[in-house]
């Protein structure tokens, strides 16, 4: 622990360009809201005869996690450890932005991520750092996290101008458009958005309140996926599309480009009003995958009649589908406090292929800048959530199953029940953010035998520029 924060506040003198930035929303509906993210540095306002042709920008997020020592009557190959050390993790990615011509530009995104998650980012459905994979090594590893070109069509004259930032290349842009993007990306750059709990680098780090719990949004094991996105916006509504592919095995990484056999499919339909003059945004969002998965009852059939333990890999076939939805509300309740709330739900007849073991999903939280303790550009947020399972679901855990993230050797069920809070201090001095964080984590893998409850502990460092 000595040795990583010391790692830590070495980080912060290269970091005096940085600042610490929003969810990497690609081209929002509405602006942000109160208490939503703090916002990155941004290069001097560009106006619409002066657009700039190039953004450039760097992240890099270091965070350090530790969960307290639990007593538990069994364990299975993924349960969460009973006891371990600390674990870190980081990423550093560099986001450049080219205008191509008008309306057009590319996006080129390297990104670095090293270290790892606690008990190999396994044994809790909704895992405690969203900035971890289910990668076997800690190694620092270079890889392409987006590349992709974006051109948006005007409807009508009217524009506004979107200022410099992370994929976002400054200049006049219309109020209402009709827009195509197609490349490398993350589904979650462009669905699922909420100004207060979507960015576990600057928000909550827990994954089922940085996106939809029960959303199996088409990615490999980095999150990453390729496709295409269509989209049309106006000040207060907005409608989008993709069709992307799908990993070539459960959040494997490499992705299957057999599209006729493998693919994902989301439709999300975003509206945004004002009650008592507070700007409000409800997001309906409905998700199809087609791939080649097992049926966990069919799974659990086999292993009864060869008396083994069910297994997902030897029952798997093309053509099987996961359907779901979810519905996302924000709100402001003041020009300093934010609510958010989540609600997501998926048929759980065949197995989870991409994101996490999550069926259905219910989650609810608050955020409040520290405006009134005199640092408004601090953030605190507070959240509970709770995760669950299908019925066959659970009955191919209770039998002995596995799947890519759960998995005791057995089951006593109960919803996986997860409260956190955070506190982000802004550090105005070297432009970036520091945030201790604690969850509490009741029922971890939905097992009552190993309810424990889990508490815990982390401190994130976020620079920015």
């Amino acid at each position: 622990m000595r040795f990583t924060l010391s790692l830590l506040l070495a980080a912060l003198p290269l970091a005096t360009l940085a600042q610490v930035t929003p969810p990497g929303s690609t081209s929002p509906t509405t602006p942000p809201n109160a208490a939503s993210a703090q916002e990155p540095a941004h290069q001097p306002n560009a106006t619409p005869d002066k657009p700039r042709n190039w953004s450039l920008h760097f992240q890099q997020t270091l965070i350090n996690q530790w969960h307290s020592d639990i007593s538990t009557p069994y364990a299975g190959d993924y349960s969460l450890f009973d006891r371990e050390s600390a674990k870190l993790s980081f990423t550093s990615t560099l986001f450049i932005g080219r205008r191509l011509w008008k309306g057009a530009a590319v996006y080129f995104n390297p990104e670095v991520a090293g270290g790892s998650g606690l008990s190999s980012a396994r044994g809790i459905a909704g895992f405690p750092n969203g900035e971890t994979f289910r990668i076997g090594v800690a190694d620092p590893v270079l890889y392409l996290a987006r590349l992709y070109v974006r051109q948006t069509f005007a409807i009508g004259a009217d524009t506004e101008v979107d200022e410099d930032d992370l994929n976002q290349v400054a200049g006049a842009r219309p109020k209402r458009y009709f827009a195509i993007n197609l490349g490398k990306f993350s589904v979650a750059d462009f669905f699922d958005q909420n100004s207060y709990s979507h960015d576990p680098r600057t928000q909550f780090m827990n994954w089922s309140l940085m996106s939809a719990g029960a959303w199996d949004y088409a990615a490999n094991t980095r999150g990453y996926t390729i496709g295409g996105v269509l989209e049309y916006v106006t000040p207060e509504f907005g409608a989008r599309f993709s069709s992307t592919l799908l990993p070539v095995y459960a959040n494997g990484p490499l992705l299957d480009y057999r599209y006729g056999k493998a693919h994902a499919e989301t439709l999300e339909l975003t509206k945004t009003y004002h009650l008592a003059q507070r700007q409000g945004t409800v997001r309906v969002l409905g998700f199809r995958n087609v791939a080649p998965m097992a049926t966990y009852r069919s799974a659990v059939a086999l292993g009864q009649y060869q008396q083994t333990q069910p297994d997902l890999e030897s029952v798997r076939r093309d053509g099987h589908t996961k359907i779901g939805f979810g519905i996302n509300a924000e709100q402001e309740l003041s020009k300093n406090v934010g609510l958010f709330a989540r609600v997501s739900y998926n048929d759980g007849i065949n197995e989870t292929w991409a994101f996490t073991e999550i069926d259905h999903s219910a989650s609810l939280g608050v955020v409040s800048t520290g405006d009134r303790w005199g640092r408004p550009d601090d953030r605190l947020g507070a959240a509970v959530v709770a995760n669950g399972i299908s019925a066959e679901h659970r009955a191919y855990l209770a039998a002995g199953g596995y799947g890519f993230i759960i998995g005791d050797g057995a089951l006593n069920y109960g919803l996986e029940q997860i409260g956190e809070v955070y506190y982000s201090f802004s550090l105005p001095r070297y432009h970036a953010a520091i945030s201790p964080d604690y969850q509490f984590i009741h029922n971890p893998g939905y097992n009552r035998d190993r309810s424990g409850p889990v508490h815990v502990v982390a401190v994130r460092l976020h620079v920015e520029f």
